[in-house]
């Protein structure tokens, strides 16, 4: 993807990609807070401590961070993606304003 054009099109086609990715990870960032409530309040242990460790457990828990830890790495694909795709265009704007000195240069 030499051509900038390219890359600014990569970055137009994904950028909506990965705002989603983006509110994906917030809200399973959230939403788990309200799991482990939610099992916390369903735990049949007596004491606060062991109402935790089973919300803690608890398979639905650990369903939600699993979908946590999947959002973050497609967000942070997608992220990194788009820097790769905006240093392309720093890169060809470099190499054209290197490109016009030398022709300055040389004349």
């Amino acid at each position: 993807m030499s051509d900038p054009h390219a890359a600014i099109d990569y970055i137009i086609k994904h950028s909506k990609e990965y705002a989603k990715a983006k509110a994906d990870v917030t809200y399973l960032s959230e939403f788990r807070k309200t799991k482990k409530a939610l099992c916390f309040q369903n735990s049949m242990k007596s004491t606060m401590a062991e109402k935790e460790a089973d919300a803690y457990a608890h398979p639905e828990y650990q369903a939600v961070l699993e979908g946590l830890r999947e959002a973050v790495e497609r967000a942070e694909t997608l992220r990194w993606m788009l820097i790769a795709a905006q240093a392309r265009i720093d890169v060809f704007r470099t190499q054209e304003a290197s490109n016009r000195f030398l022709e300055r240069s040389t004349i």
